[in-house]
């Protein structure tokens, strides 16, 4: 498999009164051809929230934008562009970072979830700055994370989104 060079397409999902930002490292390939996040239908990223929120999983990009705004919940990646190979996390060289400042200046966010180490470890190297909310490292809802089963994605995310 080769290097591509990937740019992040789709705009950061967040309003005012966001309160918890999600940041992913990059889209898969997947969600980049539907052109929104957490696409792949093995990513039970959606499926994890909509437990969290106590909602039924949202199917369309339309019924997401609305379930993530509904729950203050802002979601967005850590890169802006990079070179990859296919999905591949461990692959990801040459990055230039999002502009995470954007949300945080225009939002109220009391804490920052990486979803996954490499978004966190990505954040810490590229985003990281003094007076930000906490971030955590939450385990990743990608289908590569198979120690994880739904249940207990939803048990590690919960205490995060629910503040405890």
């Amino acid at each position: 498999m080769e290097y591509t060079h990937v740019t992040h397409t789709f705009e950061p999902i967040y309003d005012k009164n966001s309160r918890v930002l999600v940041l992913g490292s990059l889209p898969s390939v997947k969600s980049r051809e539907q052109n929104f996040y957490y696409g792949h239908p093995q990513n039970r990223f959606w499926k994890v929230l909509a437990a969290v929120c106590h909602e039924n999983t949202p199917v369309t990009i339309e019924e997401k934008k609305d379930f993530l705004l509904k729950n203050h919940i802002a979601v967005w990646d850590v890169i802006g562009e990079c070179d990859i190979i296919g999905s591949s996390d461990s692959s990801i060289k040459n990055v230039v970072p999002n502009d995470i400042r954007r949300i945080l200046d225009e939002a109220n966010i009391e804490v920052i979830c990486a979803n996954g180490d490499k978004a966190y470890q990505l954040f810490l190297k590229y985003c990281k700055e003094e007076q930000q909310p906490p971030v955590v490292k939450l385990p990743s809802t990608s289908p590569a994370n198979a120690a994880y089963t739904v249940e207990r994605l939803v048990q590690s995310w919960e205490n995060v989104m629910r503040g405890e």
